[in-house]
């Protein structure tokens, strides 16, 4: 798992990226696409057309980090591109990287009775 401090916070960039781009094309995606400054020290999280992948990029002051995770099966939800820039929490991230619906999570058991 990333250590994501509490303070950081987690864009999304909604659409379609092209997954050969590097830490270069993706922080440059950025600036150009979101308008954010990919050095401030937020992480900025990428999925392809396929769905399976995404790559999460994050300067973290000293430098910038390219982390990547490829779903064997299944894909990685994602917001529709009418969204525009959405912000998750490091738990929502946290979810979306288990492959879990981020955007509603439920226990799978709830107890029926106490004792």
């Amino acid at each position: 798992m990333i250590p994501v401090p509490s303070q950081v916070r987690i864009w999304l960039a909604v659409g379609r990226t092209d997954m050969r781009r590097g830490m270069q094309g993706l922080a440059l995606q950025v600036q150009e696409t979101l308008g954010r400054d990919p050095h401030a020290g937020d992480l900025f999280v990428f999925r392809g057309r396929s769905g399976n992948l995404i790559k999460i990029i994050w300067h973290d002051g000293l430098g910038m980090s390219l982390y990547a995770k490829r779903l064997e099966k299944g894909r990685f939800l994602w917001p529709s591109p009418a969204d525009g820039t959405v912000s998750i929490s490091p738990a929502q991230l946290a979810y979306m990287l288990d492959g879990i619906d981020w955007r509603n999570p439920r226990h799978t058991f709830r107890p029926q009775r106490a004792g």
